[in-house]
């Protein structure tokens, strides 16, 4: 492999290394993004078109189509982020472990070979969340950088994006910002089902801390009782709902009707009148559910029930104080039209959220430097001090 010295023309170069189309946004998309802005190249390898995954949205695509409707949207998220080299390779969605190691490391090995990156970012050994694809292309992407280094004595530095869990809560902040900026808010059917995706995915990337669920409740059902402590947030998804007040002497009169796209619950949605009134299912309701704890068997319920009392988490600084972090906030509207053009896979505009949400949620990228056998250290063009030039600390 012809490794030459950094001269004067010569760009920074970064290769990420994933198995499907949209694990660059959700990796390493703020950093890609940051690279490009700091005059560096940088280019996407996805190992797979991703025909194999959900198809959120079907006049985007069929099954017959997905793989090439994915990998268009993988350039398009790309350009967003400013990457303009982008391969995306043949290999069978959901079958990389069965490829070979040796073989896909190989592969790999050879657009290192072609490209000769600085830095290289992929899955972690435990592929974020376990997925066998990602797995498998953590472990081809390090034995490839490995073989690069027997060649030669010298191998790029490899970096796993990392998922450390943040502690966020959506339902906080989703009802923070509906209490400040939205009364009345009532979202529309593409709102409810983009909301459903995005808290699936923050909390299975460890993004956010939210028990999510999706609950239905028959007509008379008491949702929420009044003068409970609602720690939880709820979406209606399908169906109705009465908010009605009890009162001594009173006659319990219904105060307000929610439909589908409104939310209620959690006890920061005072101003919309939830707070201190019972919510009955109407007729069969259908709910999204976002908790700040996991829900039990056993909960309690009414106003003087122990059982069921949040306790919010605390940020574990031991998982977090080995990795490297870059704040990608002011990238934030790059990585978020990223994510958005995999509209197969998210079918939501980038506008639909609130941006304080979207900053706590994508606003930062973890990673963790790998160590490479046989390789020299410091030998590459890049060390540690680009990535504190892109606002990365330790």
């Amino acid at each position: 492999m012809n490794i030459y010295p950094m001269t004067a023309v010569r760009q920074p170069r970064l290769l990420a290394v994933f198995a499907h189309p949209d694990d660059e946004v959700f990796c390493a998309g703020g950093l890609l993004a940051r690279w490009a802005a700091n005059d560096g190249m940088a280019m996407v390898v996805s190992a797979t078109r991703g025909e194999a995954g959900q198809i959120q949205d079907a006049c985007a695509a069929t099954r017959h189509t997905l793989g090439a409707v994915r990998e268009q949207e993988l350039r398009l998220a790309c350009g967003h982020l400013s990457v303009r080299q982008v391969e995306c390779l043949e290999y069978r969605d959901g079958a990389l472990q069965s490829v070979g190691e040796i073989a896909l490391a190989q592969h790999v090995a050879a657009y290192i070979r072609d490209f000769e990156p600085d830095i290289i970012v992929t899955f972690g050994p435990d592929g974020g969340y376990g997925h066998p694809d990602h797995i498998a292309i953590s472990a081809a992407t390090t034995l490839a950088c490995q073989i690069i280094a027997r060649e030669s004595g010298r191998a790029p530095q490899l970096y796993y994006s990392a998922f450390p869990r943040q502690h966020h809560l959506l339902c906080t902040h989703l009802a923070q910002w509906l209490d400040s900026h939205k009364p009345g808010f009532r979202g529309s059917d593409a709102f409810v089902r983009a909301l459903t995706l995005l808290a699936d995915e923050a909390t299975e990337l460890r993004y956010a801390d939210d028990a999510v669920d999706t609950q239905w409740f028959p007509a008379g059902f008491a949702i929420v009782e009044q003068g409970e402590l609602a720690d939880s947030l709820y979406l209606i998804i399908a169906g109705h709902a009465d908010v009605i007040q009890e009162h001594i002497d009173d006659q319990p009169r219904v105060i307000r009707s929610l439909g589908p796209g409104q939310f209620f619950g959690e006890r920061a949605l005072a101003r919309h009148e939830t707070h201190g009134a019972s919510v009955v299912a109407r007729d069969t309701v259908t709910c999204l559910k976002l908790s700040s704890r996991t829900p039990t068997a056993f909960d309690g319920r009414g106003t003087e029930a122990l059982l069921g009392v949040a306790s919010h988490a605390t940020d574990s600084e031991d998982e977090r104080s080995t990795l490297l972090s870059i704040d990608v906030s002011a990238d934030l509207d790059r990585k978020i039209a990223a994510l958005a053009a995999h509209r197969t896979q998210f079918a939501f505009e980038a506008t639909m959220f609130p941006v304080s949400l979207m900053r706590n949620l994508l606003g930062n990228e973890f990673f963790e430097r790998a160590a490479i056998s046989n390789a020299a250290e410091g030998c590459f063009h890049v060390t540690l001090n680009w990535w504190r030039d892109l606002a990365i600390s330790a």
